[in-house]
């Protein structure tokens, strides 16, 4: 309670004149006192629960002034000391690498996912590892040897392998929907090379010619129907030794030679049919056709 006490005096005279005194009351009282109180209070209990909360925080998540517990955070990037890290949604960052003296793995119950964004969001490449397939969505795939040397390349349009030999393993060899362009086909040391063709056909291309060759065994060509050798320009020729048909077709007709070994001739027809007839003084072809 605070007491104010006003004086006045009259125009012409110095003696005061009392004045009657106000009384004004200042403070909170009552109802009002209380719920302030009960306020503060409320608040102060909201600060020490926040506080008690924080710090429980930080002991349980290893805070401390490096980082989270075994997260050090640093200032070229966060690390992990020891431990494994998950992630239960997606993680963009620039560069990942594991520890010294250790391999980075990479686990997932489902599928692992790389994407590659461009500036506008949109994905420009994508590695996808599933449980039953590995996918991948490039532009274009490279790979390179550690002397930075290409070693495999492929596009939309063609597939470019960089080593010398391409070595295919598999019991049943190299299987190709489309033509094959190489300079070189051979086939392992004490092993046969083999070119087939189930149901349709098999061609052998070249500009300036087709070179077969069988250091230390035989070529076979067997066809179920025709097999031809066409020259449009050159000649065909068979240089060797001896050269055998022994499935040549052979007339009825001719003159026994009078050996004791049958002797015969092979005679053409116009048609470049060949067939063979008994050897005679003078030739039988004209005698015995089989045209």
């Amino acid at each position: 309670m605070v007491r104010e006490q006003y004086v006045t005096t009259t125009q012409g005279s110095s003696v005061p004149r009392p004045v009657s005194d106000h009384v004004y009351k200042i403070g909170i009282y009552g109802w009002r006192k209380r719920c302030l109180y009960l306020f503060v209070l409320l608040l102060i209990i909201i600060l020490v629960v926040n506080f008690a909360l924080t710090i429980w925080i930080l002991r349980v998540m290893w805070f401390n002034t490096e980082g989270m517990g075994l997260l050090q955070v640093h200032s070229d990037g966060v690390k992990l000391e020891e431990g494994e890290s998950e992630f239960l949604f997606p993680v963009y960052a620039q560069e990942i690498h594991s520890r010294e003296d250790s391999s980075l793995l990479v686990h997932s119950s489902e599928n692992i996912s790389l994407n590659v964004r461009n500036e506008n969001g949109d994905v420009t490449g994508r590695i996808s590892v599933g449980p039953k397939e590995a996918q991948g969505h490039t532009q274009n795939l490279l790979i390179n040897a550690p002397n930075n040397n290409m070693l495999f390349t492929a596009d939309g349009e063609q597939a470019m392998i960089g080593p010398d030999k391409l070595r295919v393993t598999g019991p049943e060899g190299g299987l190709f929907q489309h033509s094959v362009e190489t300079p070189l086909l051979r086939s392992e040391p004490l092993k046969d090379l083999r070119l087939e063709s189930p149901t349709r056909s098999l061609s052998l291309d070249a500009p300036k010619g087709v070179h077969i060759k069988a250091l230390a065994g035989n070529i076979e060509a067997a066809s179920n129907m025709d097999v031809i050798l066409q020259s449009s320009i050159g000649l065909l020729v068979l240089d060797a030794e001896t050269v055998r048909m022994p499935s040549l077709p052979q007339s009825q007709g001719g003159v026994f030679s009078g050996n004791a070994q049958d002797l015969y001739e092979v005679c053409v027809c116009p048609s470049g049919k060949l067939f063979l007839s008994k050897a005679g003084v003078t030739t039988t072809c004209n005698e015995n056709q089989e045209c």
